[in-house]
């Protein structure tokens, strides 16, 4: 049921009320006294628990999916690391709760590990795993992870040409990629706390930092030069990722740092006066795009937290957007103004004209990352 602005408000306010005794964390002054409605405790439980309660999702086709993909554990995945940050047990039921009939019964939504955006699954049974210790969730994660680097019997030569390289054979050179094979990569070592996983996604890291342009930011791949607003955003997010866990010493991590480093300043520098980014971030008459900018202001938030960044020039860049983000979240939980599901084109007014969707969990995930984040160390 819909409510209207003075109940989305009254909830907010009461949520504060009980997630800040709890959720609440020291962090640097940028990150505090946040305004009416733009509480990262209360928006973060808003959306995690109206993803909660929701269905799988279809990714707006008629009949619903046939396996679970990436949208969907990107969001659920932000939903578990919420309710941890937040100490909500009753939130972390619900997400248990979700996916524990996925393991009762044999059923088409666990997908097969046979691409990148379904291996990508593995992520939510290890993050069961870590906050529970149920091996159970451990057993079904891990081998996704695996399985990446597992070379099948039935190869293609471009999959073969990665494999050759020491990249997984899931590698496509769509800077999606370096989310997605990372994220799973770094669950993993989290998980096991096996390096093999680290140097996976580090090695396949720098791989992709070939597509990073003199302004830091990146082509979608090398057969579409267009600097697309959410494929680097999962640029950035991976880069993110892989920083919390990759260690001082690994030999990957000075050329990934300064990759990120030269990212995060571009992307200041194509933040708009609304403190947004663009559908394509170099074209500022193209619009204003939800999903991009939560995953940009989840690098500046972590970067900013974690001394990777300097607080002072990059910290507000990061506050003014989530604080710009919030405001595209409508009552129902939903957030707008969401490019729709993008494959590769060398065409730029294909990505101009990509529909705006409300309530695609592209766009729902990096809220939740966003709010985590505020609330972490």
């Amino acid at each position: 049921m819909r409510t209207n602005k003075r109940a989305m408000k009254s909830v907010i306010t009461a949520a504060v009320a009980i997630l800040l005794p709890f959720g609440a964390v020291k962090s640097q002054k940028i990150f505090k006294d946040w305004p009416l409605g733009t509480d990262p405790a209360a928006i973060g439980s808003y959306v995690a628990n109206h993803y909660a309660t929701s269905q799988f999702d279809n990714f707006g086709a008629s009949t619903p999916t046939e396996s679970i993909t990436y949208p969907e554990v990107c969001t659920w995945y932000g939903a578990l690391r919420f309710a941890k940050v937040a100490r909500n047990k009753n939130l972390l039921e619900k997400l248990v709760g979700r996916f524990d009939p996925l393991l009762a019964q044999s059923q088409s939504l666990v997908p097969k590990a046979d691409n990148v955006d379904h291996s990508v699954f593995g992520v939510v049974p290890m993050e069961l795993y870590l906050q529970t210790n149920q091996n159970r969730y451990l057993a079904l994660g891990q081998p996704f992870a695996d399985q990446q680097w597992e070379q099948p019997e039935t190869i293609r030569p471009e999959q073969q040409k990665y494999s050759n390289q020491g990249l997984s054979w899931q590698s496509r050179m769509w800077i999606e990629d370096t989310y997605l094979i990372t994220l799973l990569q770094v669950q993993a070592f989290r998980a096991t706390a096996n390096k093999k996983y680290m140097e996976n996604a580090a090695n396949e890291m720098v791989a992709y930092l070939g597509l990073q342009q003199s302004n830091g930011l990146f082509y979608h791949a090398q057969d579409a030069p267009f600097l697309w607003g959410r494929g680097n955003g999962w640029v950035a997010a991976g880069m993110t990722e892989l920083l919390l866990e990759l260690s001082i010493d690994n030999s990957n991590r000075p050329r990934i740092l300064d990759a990120y480093k030269k990212m995060m300043a571009g992307l200041k520098a194509t933040q708009d006066k609304n403190f947004m980014w663009h559908q394509l971030l170099d074209e500022p008459d193209a619009w204003a795009e939800t999903s991009a900018s939560g995953m940009f202001t989840y690098a500046l938030i972590v970067g900013v937290k974690k001394g990777w960044l300097d607080e002072k020039e990059y910290g507000p860049a990061a506050r003014n957007a989530w604080i710009a983000l919030v405001k595209y979240i409508n009552e129902a939980g939903d957030i707008k103004e969401v490019s729709e599901a993008t494959t590769k084109k060398n065409d730029k007014q294909y990505y101009l004209n990509r529909n705006r969707v409300v309530g695609d969990l592209q766009g729902q995930a990096p809220i939740l990352w966003c709010a985590t984040a505020l609330l972490s160390n």
